[in-house]
């Protein structure tokens, strides 16, 4: 009787919402939550780039792609608002109280909480609501071998075990078969009507750069135009795709970034292997998403699951090389690329990973609910964050968002919930954004965005008219500029993120990094 009760009540909710859950299927979806590592703006093919993701493509296709939707900027950040629905400065990347997880709150409703993949915040996944787990507990693994890339260890887990990778494993592959056995699993146990939250937290494409020969293959030659005939090609294809308008124009090229036809030929041929590899471990990445969804369909389960796909954070910049000599792709090279493809795989967007501009915050999003959202292949401008996923589940779930957990009191939910967007409401809101990480800092309301690099002073851009930030107006508009600074350095001193004189007052930004050329020659 109670089961049928919450059926009921769930059932008129979903009809107050804007028909986000169908009278045909009454019951909690399933919640798959799928974040891959270090992806740029426009790298898949539904994003406009030329690797080879007929899977997400067919996700985005029966879905949603949201093109206002951002993360944090950086890794464990990015994890831990998709876990608690905070600001990282809040937890400290899970590290203080006052904050609940996404799987604690939704096993509290009744759901099989189930992650596999990259953890690289506080504690553990067992420890923080998970009933199943497998995967590694830092921040980047030896693809082939599992090994920590900072020391070698191996923080593999299955569970709170130790685990030890065997001779064929490939971390992509391996943590979309625990993802699919725990489902499994899921079937099998208990009340089989029994929802269940997935969090699948890919390792790829972040480096090294590690890939399967087959996957590399397909990709051998793809690069040799070059970044900036590769970017051009893939602004054309966003807007065809009409994914961006003429309000996305296409930034300037990195000004540390050389041209492709000023590199000699040696330079080309030591950085095109790099985005070969990169594009198969994305190519590979959507087949283990496609090996999911497979599951998924064969077991009747796909249309009464919502599946979220998002970047923990903009394409990566760093420069890494630590087997010189070797070409990347296999388990004993250690590379990464540079600014310079990472510069075209955030087309057409400024900067990058770290950074609080959209080349750094701004990700692509594919949203696929066949029983819940009724459009197809449609883009969403709602503009949403990490932060609303956490009530977003809780909306669907009809879980209760705890007020005391654990004896401390917990914070509230600093998001809004997305269901609005999934049923087709275009706006938001005024409910501003906020990002900062190491002193790179901004503030999003409405049309306008406030942001500053470290040690840099406030930039000021009319994101509808300008969404690649590309035009500065803080001299034109001060008094804008000093409303939405008050509006930041009270978010600021609220969440424990850096004020922006602390900002101010910070060394100049290296994350921008370039192979030395010359020593390759």
């Amino acid at each position: 009787m109670i089961h049928c009760f919450r059926r009921l009540l769930y059932l008129i909710a979903g009809l107050l919402m804007g028909h986000a859950v169908t009278a045909a299927n009454p019951d909690r979806p399933n919640i798959v939550v799928i974040v891959c590592d270090d992806m740029g703006f426009s790298d898949i093919g539904c994003y406009g780039s030329e690797i080879e993701t007929p899977n997400l493509d067919r996700l985005a296709a029966g879905g949603l792609r949201f093109v206002d939707f951002h993360n944090n900027a950086k890794c464990s950040e990015t994890r831990a608002s998709i876990l608690n629905g905070l600001w990282h400065q809040q937890s400290r990347n899970l590290k203080q109280p006052g904050h609940v997880t996404l799987a604690e709150v939704l096993r509290g409703a009744g759901y099989r909480t189930l992650m596999s993949g990259k953890w690289h915040v506080a504690d553990t996944p067992p420890q923080r609501g998970f009933d199943r787990y497998f995967g590694f507990l830092s921040g980047a693994i030896n693809f082939f071998t599992g090994a920590d890339w900072q020391t070698g260890e191996n923080l593999m887990r299955l569970g709170e075990q130790e685990f030890q990778p065997p001779d064929d494993f490939y971390s992509t592959d391996a943590f979309t078969d625990y993802a699919i056995q725990f489902i499994n699993e899921s079937e099998k146990q208990g009340n089989p009507r029994q929802p269940f939250f997935l969090y699948l937290a890919h390792n790829a494409p972040h480096f090294p750069l590690h890939a399967m020969p087959a996957d590399i293959a397909k990709y051998r030659g793809r690069y040799q135009e070059g970044w900036d005939v590769i970017r051009a090609r893939r602004q054309e294809r966003l807007k065809t795709l009409g994914v961006i308008d003429s309000t996305w124009r296409l930034s300037d090229r990195d000004p540390k970034v050389e041209s492709w036809d000023s590199l000699n030929p040696t330079e080309q041929q030591f950085l095109i292997p790099m985005m070969e590899v990169y594009a198969a471990m994305v190519d590979r990445l959507d087949q283990n998403i496609g090996r999911l969804m497979d599951h998924l369909q064969r077991t009747n389960q796909l249309d009464n699951t919502l599946i979220v796909f998002f970047s923990d954070n903009g394409a990566c910049p760093y420069e890494r090389l630590r087997s010189p000599g070797v070409q990347p792709g296999p388990a004993n090279s250690d590379i990464a690329y540079d600014a310079r493809w990472a510069n075209m795989c955030n087309t057409p967007l400024r900067l990058y990973k770290q950074y609080a501009h959209h080349g750094g915050t701004l990700t692509p999003m594919i949203a696929h609910w066949p029983a819940g959202i009724q459009a197809r292949g449609e883009i969403s401008s709602f503009t949403s964050h990490l932060v609303d996923l956490m009530p977003t589940a809780v909306e669907l779930s009809g879980a209760e968002y705890p007020t005391e957990w654990k004896g401390e009191s917990v914070l509230p939910m600093e998001g809004v919930s997305l269901v609005p967007a999934l049923s087709g409401k275009q706006t938001r809101d005024s409910h501003p954004l906020f990002w900062e990480f190491s002193g790179n800092h901004a503030i999003r309301d409405g049309d306008w965005k406030l942001v500053a690099e470290r040690a840099k002073e406030w930039e000021l851009y009319h994101i509808t008219k300008d969404r690649s930030e590309t035009i500065d107006l803080a001299a034109q508009r001060p008094d804008l500029v000093t409303q939405l600074a008050k509006k930041y350095d009270e978010w600021a001193a609220r969440t424990g993120a850096k004020s922006h004189a602390k900002c101010r007052k910070s060394k100049p930004s290296t994350q921008s990094q370039l192979f030395d050329l010359e020593a390759i020659q």
